[in-house]
Formats: C-alpha cells, structure tokens, sequence
C-alpha cells in the first residue's frame, strides 16, 4: 500500500514555487500525495483567472491531489495582507475538524508565513504521525523586517507560536546552514534540524547561446534578474547603480534584463524613470519557470539581491540554484551564504548588499572578462551545482528520512 504524504503549503501550482516538482518526484517514487492549499493570488494578489471561492477548489497535477481552502488574496496592501495570512489558518482549522484524509506523514513547505504550518501540525498531533517542517523563511525575524512592527508584545506572541510549531514537528529541515543555528538556539535539539538545500528543477539547464524576442540581440552586456520583485530582493540598488555606471562613461551598453512580477515592480519602474536610465533597462513581463533558461541563455550574467539585513545574509534564495544549474556567472549584491557560496565556486563577483559603488565596479569588472573567461565562470557555477544541490541526492535524503520515521513508527506500536 503507497503511503500518504499530506503537504500543507500556503501557495502551490499554478504558483510558481520549488514544492511543486517535490511533490511531482514523489509521486514518482511511488507516494500519494495530496496538498493542502490556497487559492492561487502569488505575487499579483488576485485570484489566478479561472479560480476562485467557488471555482477549482479541488484539482489533480502530475497525480497530485489539490484541495484548496478559502483565504482572502494578498491584496496590495498590509492590511490584505495580514488578512489573507489569517484566513489560511481559520480555514485550515476548520478543515482540520471535518476532514477524513488518512496520511502517514505530514511534510509544511515553509515560506512566509510560519502560520500556514499549524494547520499541519494540528493534523499531525491529532493523528500521531510524523510531521515534518521546511523552514524557507525565519521568523519571527522575517515579520520584523517585511512589516516593521517591533512592539516586543506581538513578536513575543508570534515567537510562542513558532516555539510551539518547532516543539511538534518530528524533523526541521532548513534552506541554509545559519539557520540551523538560529532554529537550535530557541531550544530546539540540534538532531532535530537538518540542512537541506533547495534545488533546481530539471529544466533549469544550460543551453546554447541564442537570441529571443524579448532581449535586443546586440553587443550589450546583457544581465537578467529573473523572479519575484518584491521589497526582500533589494532591487532598488539597480537603478541607482545603472546611474552609476552611466557616470563613468563605460564605452559598452550594459542592459538589465528584470523578467517577473511583483509588489515592488510598479515602485522600481518608477525609480528607473526618476534615474533616468530607462535605456539600460528591459522590463519583461512574467514567464513560465521553465522558459527562464532560454531567457539566461540569451544573456551574459545573472544577477541577484537581497535587502542589506542580517536575516537575509543567513538566506539562500531559491533563484541562485537556479541561475547556477544553468551555468550562467553570477553577480550578487548580498552577503553571507550566498556571498560565501560565489566565493567557493568562483562562479561570480558579490559585493555587500544595497553598495551600489561597489556594485558598479564588479559589473565594470564583468565587461573586460572574456566569452571564455564568462564560460568558465559560468561552467564552476555548473559544477558546484550538481556537487552541492544534486536534485536525486536531497530527494534521496529526504526518502531516509521517511523511511526511518516510519520505521519508528512501527517499533512504537508494537
């Protein structure tokens, strides 16, 4: 009999995130997955076409089972927001109650917010079956910086809540090694939480140079940022460093190429004109994941930010795993584990997130490089790729993991 792994994830497809191939490669190792999830709203925050309260609330995808529970969309504004983080968890408790899903394994895919995980919880205790955590994003660290509420009453509150979601989740997976230490030092048993790192779908690949409609075919250094804009990816240190650049009369055109969407797209844009740099820069509207490394393929470099603070020099975006498997060089404006990660690849440059000088110089640095020396470059990010976040490893990892909890589960009732 397939044993049943119940997934509590706040966003899912058509919502481009990593959980949605996890699923998929479960499913072909012979699991039942069913997800417990939202309607789909990521970034834009409105109901995906085609969806809504009454409209595809339960769905099947590469034999995943979908069960979407009512939540309001994200909105436009931190009201909306915070309402649509709330809904989740009412929902998810009622659901809880009434639902008849029998699982073996409760498995939360963490990204903001921590409160989607109780639900997952709640089912686990009332059904004593491992439940497992995947920590994206820590809070409550993540809520201090993204909406700026400091009163020490209610980041005291959210930090009971994730204490308690730590205390009964069976095992802790995390996207970067600081958060381990960060996890462990709220009293968490250090065999508990384990280091797995996100890796890239299969179709994040390296392809031929070749031009594409949307990115201008000409001698431009091209670099392309693909992904969610929003306030965390510190993209306002683009405009500033186009300005720059545009200064020291560089004697070739250097173009950002920004393919995605956001909260913060309308406010970059913006930016962009008040700078005065609109020709360095192409805007591209959202695409499929899986075009993206058709898309990298028709750039030089790749390019990454975070918003200077200490939590996201302890993170490892998604996006860097991506850019790395398709063997495109790296130029990073964030510290910590990304910036150590590019230094034992030499796979890029990075510079201190929101230096634009210094930013400006590693781009300046890009264009006396070679095609040859960017193949290289380009080939280290490949080969730290497959050594480091070999997709068939983690998932190999991950299945030991099952595996030997629910040999524990067997001694225990026996």
């Amino acid at each position: 009999m397939k044993k049943h792994i119940l997934v509590i994830s706040q966003y899912f497809y058509p919502e481009q995130f990593r959980i949605n191939d996890i699923c998929t490669e479960w499913v072909k190792k012979g699991y039942k997955v069913t997800v417990i999830t939202g309607i789909p709203n990521y970034p834009r925050g409105q109901y995906f076409e085609g969806y809504g309260l009454f409209k595809k609330r339960k769905e099947t995808y590469n034999g995943i089972n979908i069960i979407r529970i009512p939540l309001v969309p994200r909105g436009d504004n931190s009201m909306m927001l915070a309402l649509n983080y709330l809904s989740f968890v009412v929902t998810g408790f009622f659901w809880n109650v009434f639902t008849k899903i029998k699982a073996d394994y409760v498995f939360i895919f963490e990204v903001s917010p921590m409160t989607q995980a109780l639900p997952g919880v709640w089912y686990a205790k009332k059904r004593q079956v491992p439940c497992y955590l995947y920590v994206q994003d820590l809070w409550p660290e993540n809520v201090e910086i993204i909406t700026g509420i400091k009163n020490k009453y209610v980041i005291g509150a959210i930090g009971k809540m994730v204490d308690y979601i730590y205390k009964h989740c069976t095992k802790i997976f995390t996207t970067s090694k600081s958060f381990v230490d960060s996890i462990v030092k709220r009293n968490v048993d250090r065999q508990k939480v384990e280091y797995w790192p996100q890796y890239a779908e299969e179709f994040y690949r390296p392809l031929n140079k070749k031009s594409v409609v949307e990115i201008p075919s000409d001698d431009a250094l091209n670099i392309i940022f693909a992904g969610n804009i929003g306030n965390a990816q510190g993209l306002d240190i683009l405009p500033k460093t186009a300005l720059l650049i545009k200064e020291k009369q560089v004697n070739r055109k250097i173009r950002f190429n920004i393919v995605g969407d956001g909260r913060y797209k309308e406010t970059l844009v913006k930016m962009v004109d008040s700078k005065n740099v609109s020709e360095m820069f192409n805007f591209i509207e959202k695409q499929p994941a899986s075009r993206i490394p058709e898309l990298m393929a028709a750039c030089d470099v790749a390019f990454l930010s975070l918003t200077k603070n200490p939590l996201f020099s302890m993170t490892i975006p998604a996006k860097l795993q991506s850019y790395m498997a398709c063997g495109i060089p790296v130029i990073a404006s964030a510290e910590g584990e990304t910036h150590q990660i590019l230094k034992e690849s030499n796979a890029g440059v990075s510079s201190p997130a929101g230096n634009a000088e210094k930013l400006s110089e590693n781009i300046i640095e890009m264009l006396s490089k070679t095609n040859e020396e960017l193949k290289q470059l380009g080939q280290n990010a490949k080969d730290y790729s497959d050594s480091n976040f070999n997709k068939e490893e983690l998932l190999n990892r991950m299945d030991l993991n099952l595996k030997d909890n629910s040999k524990l589960e067997e001694k225990q009732i026996v």
